[in-house]
Formats: structure tokens, C-alpha cells, sequence
């Protein structure tokens, strides 16, 4: 199949806004709680849709007296949080349009979203934001930036009162002013090279992308009372559209910026379903794993991990027999449970996006009672352009396009999209923009294949292949995936281009390190430096990387690696905030190491 095309199963009115969702959930008898905030006693407090409504509608009053005009930009620069949320919508209720901007970034990353943009405001988390935001207007003479507001501290009760004598006529007028073709926000890419390109989506995008995935998943897994806990960047598209859809459907969001308490949050709040990048999934597996090893369980966690993966498969394929099910039965009680309990004991659906999950996670979490979904979609694409879904679903690949959407192979096996979910195009840059869409259909830049039942399966980013010396066309990230879910492997980059073989870089978990060595026999309190160059550690990498080669030609596979004894990391500079990794950045401040692979008078 080189095409496959889902129509719409709800079309909206072309007056209606993403406000409107906020408005159909408070009009319920029901009044379903929307969000939940922790208080001051760390206690989740539920916020109800009519208390999330006259908030939002309160803080968009504040800007509507602050001098904030329909279609004007404004930046939120906060970590995930209820507030992120509430000032979003807050910009929309004043229909104005929200630029959102990782807390993380540099001032001059700054600079350039709000800059680029022409924000005339923008809200940052605290102080230290605020500072960065005032050092960056400085630098660049943003003279169009009139108003920075703190999420923390008294900012947004100031902006409530300062609203206090708008009248609800002013505020609905400049609430209903944007229809589904307005633009609702621009998000600018993290982008792994060159300047961040600002998509504009519009209401649309949000609106009827929410509509549509509602009518296919909106019974199993965002029905009205279902909740997830936030913790991925509210500044990226995915965690943003979900954020939405929950609205949308009359699910509850909780939000915690630390991902570092992530099981602790889950075990209070109890989600139903989550959402999360693969990387996440990995850590969750590895450290059950490296805890049974711990505690001396390490063969019953393996038979378990096995009985899961086979019983998934055996499920999808027509049913497993009689004596996978009383073994999967078994090990339900004996292991199942508990990691299901760790996550919250509730959760039933997880979200997968950014990035591939791999067919071996994606059977494990199904065996254990966790459906992870996998979809794929970009900034560009609000998110979702397909997606498994519980009745509907083949592991090991990213699912059908969701209602309103469809899916093409080029001829060279590019990804293009087409639908409800593709941006109206780059603020400011129509020549990008018309590079971008051949006849309508937006080109992803990934490659990929479409199966027999209209599945899309992810194969390679187009501007990741790797051709060697000897003309071998290789796609890094089917051996990268497989290495990276080795539990004491943080990050790999295969490299060749224009080489006579394949190598790899590869970094070390620091925060399984300890675990890991202990049950390996490392020596307490070993540095990541020297467990890269520890024998045992080699052995273990080296073993990743033969099962890795297993799975591709001989001209495909890894001849030699290195391990770098400093992780890739955002703040290193070698991920962006979704996680991918720098290629370019990476190849720069690597080359030394890279060199000494390729003097090497032999390739394995």
C-alpha cells in the first residue's frame, strides 16, 4: 500500500476556537474536574471546569487591560505546571495566540522565539526566567516586548485585578474573534540543526485533531473521568496536544516538572493513562530489571520479561494456548502486579511518541496489562498523524492515521501527510513553507513503509541515512534503538558517512550505573569514566551491539565502537528538549574520538 486515507468522523463548526472545549465541559451538570494542583500540604486538589473557566477567563481579561489585541503574540516560558496550562488557555480566551519556549533555553534561543514572533508579552515561571527573558529583549532590542508576567509570586494575581472592569462582552468578543483557520499557536522546532522554524497551528489543528482522535479513542482511553499526570515539556507539541485532548474529552491533568519523583507522583495521583517518550518506557524496564538482579530475582524478571513478550505476540497473532496463559497468569501475580502498582496501579493505556519504542518494549508493556500506543506524528503535524489504538492496534509500528488524516509513500519512500492534524504553514517564511508541501501533502522527512491493513512503520529519517564510502545506504536508528535499550546504555550514535564501515559512539547510564555495577562486580563507586573503560562494561556494550548486528547485513553492522565517558544531554548540547539527538553537534565536538575509530588500521 503506498496510500491510505481516513475521513473525518466529525467535521466542527468553522466559528468554533479551542476555548470552546473549556466552555462545552463547564455547560455539564456534571462540572468534571479538569485539572488537579498540589497544595500547600501536597495534596492534589481537583479544579473543577467552572473554576478553570472563570480563572482562564480572569487572566484573559488581564490581558485584554493589559493592551493585549486579538492575534498578537505571547511567550510562556515555564517548566511544566497547572499554571502553564491556565495561561495558555488564558491567551486563547483573549484570542491572542500563545509561543511557547522550553525553560531551558539560552537567552539567545530566547531572543529568537519572542523575537521571530514578535511576542508583546510573555509569562516566565520565576525570577530567574524573568532575567533570562530581560537579558535576551536587551541583547536584541526586542522593542515590541511590552509585558513580563511571573507565574510565581503575585504576577498572575496582579493580571486578575488589573482585568477587573473588562467587561464579559469585551472578553467574549475577543474569545469568539478566532475561528478554526486562525492561527492558535506558533511553536517553534527544537531542532538538531540550524535556527527553530516557527509552525503555526490553528484551532483547527487542535480542534478538530481532538474531535476526531475523541471519536476513536475517546471511549477506551480519554473517556470523561480518566486522568494522566503530565511530566513531559508543556513548551513541545505532544504533551500540548494531549493537554488539549483531555480538556477536550473531560479527562483530569496533573502536572509535575520533576521528572526525577515520576514513580512517586504516579503512585499519588493514579492515572489512568500516560504519556511518555520511548526513553521513559526504556528507564521504567532497565530499572526493574537491574532491581531484580538486585535482589537476587534476575532469572524470574527474565522468564517473566519472556512469558510477556510471548504471550503479547501470541495474543496478536489469534490467542495464546493454554499453558502461556496459566504461565502469564502466574507471573501476573508474581511480578505483573507489582510493576503496574508502581506506575499508580491504574494505568491501563500509555501514549508513545517522539521517537521509536521498539517491537520488544512494546510486547513487554502490552504483556503486563499496559497497552502502550505508539504513534508518530511532528510539531509540524500538531502531534499525531497516526496512532494504535486498543482495538486496532500491531505492535511495531505506529498505527493507522487517525480520522482526518492520510498518510503517502513517495516514491522515494518519504513520509507524507495530509489532514486535519498539518500546520497552516512557517510564521514568516512562505519560501520554507513551499519547500515543504509538494501538492498539498506536507513531507515529513522520515522513511517509512504503509502494510496491507494501512499500519505505517517508521524506517529512517531521510536526513539520517548513512552512506559509506562503498555506497551502502545504512539507517542509524534501527541499530541505535536496540543498543540504547541495553540497561547500563544512556545514548548511541552510529556514524559512517562516507566511511569504509559503520561505528558507534555510545554513553553510559550514570543513574543505573551503581545497580549495575554492583550486580556485575564493578567497583563501589565507580565513575563513569572509568567503567567506559572497565572490561566488563566493554563486554556488556559489545554484546548489545552483536545482538544489534544480528538484525542487519554484514555491511550494515557496527564494526567498532567507543565509549565517550560524558553523557549526551540537553544541557550538554547534544539533545533537544524532545530528546534527539545533535547528529552534527555530537560529530563536532566528538571528532577526535571518531578520528581515532577510523585510523584504526582494522574495522573490527
Amino acid at each position: 500500500m503506498q496510500e491510505i486515507s481516513v475521513p473525518a468522523k466529525v467535521v466542527s463548526p468553522s466559528t468554533m476556537n479551542t476555548t470552546d472545549f473549556v466552555l462545552r465541559q463547564a455547560k455539564l451538570a456534571a462540572n468534571p474536574a479538569l485539572f488537579s494542583k498540589r497544595n500547600a500540604d501536597n495534596v492534589w486538589v481537583d479544579i473543577s471546569a467552572k473554576e478553570f473557566l472563570a480563572d482562564a477567563s480572569a487572566i484573559a481579561k488581564g490581558l485584554i487591560a493589559s493592551g493585549i489585541t486579538v492575534g498578537d503574540r505571547v511567550g510562556i516560558m515555564a517548566r511544566t505546571r497547572y499554571e502553564w496550562s491556565l495561561v495558555d488557555f488564558g491567551i486563547w480566551f483573549a484570542g491572542a495566540v500563545s509561543v511557547p519556549i522550553y525553560e531551558t533555553s539560552s537567552p539567545s534561543q530566547v531572543a529568537w522565539n519572542l523575537g521571530d514572533s514578535a511576542a508583546v508579552a510573555v509569562f516566565a515561571e520565576t525570577g530567574a526566567h524573568e532575567n533570562i527573558i530581560r537579558q535576551a529583549a536587551h541583547n536584541e532590542n526586542l522593542t515590541t516586548l511590552a509585558h513580563v508576567w511571573q507565574l510565581e509570586g503575585d504576577g498572575l494575581d496582579a493580571l486578575r485585578e488589573a482585568g477587573r472592569e473588562v467587561s464579559d462582552e469585551a472578553l467574549e468578543a475577543a474569545r469568539s474573534a478566532n475561528g478554526l483557520d486562525d492561527v492558535a499557536t506558533i511553536i517553534y522546532t527544537s531542532g538538531t540543526t540550524g535556527r527553530p522554524k516557527g509552525c503555526m497551528l490553528t484551532h483547527s489543528n487542535f480542534v478538530e485533531l481532538s474531535e476526531n482522535a475523541l471519536a476513536v479513542l475517546g471511549d477506551t482511553v480519554v473517556p470523561p473521568g480518566s486522568q494522566t499526570i503530565m511530566f513531559l515539556p508543556l513548551a513541545h507539541v505532544f504533551a500540548r496536544y494531549i493537554s488539549v485532548l483531555a480538556v477536550a474529552g473531560g479527562a483530569k491533568v496533573g502536572h509535575t516538572p520533576d521528572i526525577k519523583h515520576l514513580l512517586e507522583d504516579l503512585q499519588s495521583f493514579k492515572p489512568t493513562f500516560i504519556l511518555a517518550v520511548p526513553r521513559v518506557f526504556e528507564k521504567v524496564y532497565n530499572s526493574a530489571s537491574l532491581k531484580a538482579e538486585g535482589e537476587g530475582k534476575g532469572k524470574i524478571f527474565a522468564a517473566a520479561t519472556k512469558t510477556a513478550i510471548d504471550y503479547s505476540r501470541a495474543t496478536q497473532e489469534g490467542g495464546a494456548g493454554i499453558v502461556l496463559k496459566a504461565k502469564h497468569a502466574l507471573f501476573d501475580k508474581l511480578v505483573y502486579t507489582k510493576l503496574r502498582a508502581a506506575m499508580g496501579g491504574n494505568v491501563r493505556h500509555a501514549v508513545s511518541g517522539g521517537g521509536p519504542l521498539g517491537e520488544r518494549l512494546g510486547h513487554f508493556f502490552q504483556g503486563i496489562g499496559l497497552q502502550i500506543l505508539e504513534g508518530y506524528g511532528l510539531t509540524e503535524t500538531t502531534a499525531p498523524i497516526t496512532v494504535n489504538r486498543p482495538e486496532r492496534i500491531r505492535i511495531g509500528t505506529v498505527g493507522a492515521p487517525l480520522p482526518g488524516n492520510a498518510v503517502k509513500i513517495a516514491d522515494d519512500g518519504e513520509i507524507l501527510a495530509k489532514g486535519v492534524c498539518v500546520m497552516k504553514g512557517y510564521f514568516g517564511r512562505d519560501d520554507l513553507t513551499a519547500e515543504t508541501f509538494v501538492d498539498g501533502w506536507f513531507r515529513t522527512g522520515d522513511i517509512g513503509q504503509l502494510d496491507d491493513q494501512g499500519f505505517l512503520k517508521i524506517t529512517g529519517r531521510k536526513k539520517e541515512i548513512i552512506v559509506t564510502s562503498g555506497g551502502k545506504n545504512v539507517v542509524p536508528a534501527l541499530l541505535e534503538d536496540q543498543i540504547r535499550a541495553d540497561a547500563i546504555v544512556s545514548q548511541c550514535v552510529v556514524i559512517g558517512e562516507q566511511r569504509p564501515f559503520i561505528a558507534a559512539l555510545v554513553t553510559l547510564d550514570e543513574d543505573a550505573l551503581p545497580q549495575w555495577g554492583k550486580a556485575h562486580g564493578l567497583a563501589a563507586g565507580i565513575t563513569v569514566a572509568k567503567a567506559a573503560q572497565d572490561p566488563i562494561v566493554l563486554a556488556a556494550v559489545q554484546n548489545a551491539v552483536n545482538r544489534a548486528n544480528s538484525t542487519v547485513s554484514s555491511a550494515e553492522a557496527i564494526k567498532q565502537f567507543r565509549i565517550v565517558d560524558t553523557d549526551f544531554t540537553e544541557t550538554s548540547g547534544h539533545l533537544t528538549p524532545s530528546l534527539k539527538v545533535k547528529r552534527a553537534q555530537v560529530m563536532k565536538d566528538f571528532d577526535s574520538v571518531v578520528e581515532e575509530i577510523y585510523l584504526s588500521k582494522k574495522p573490527g
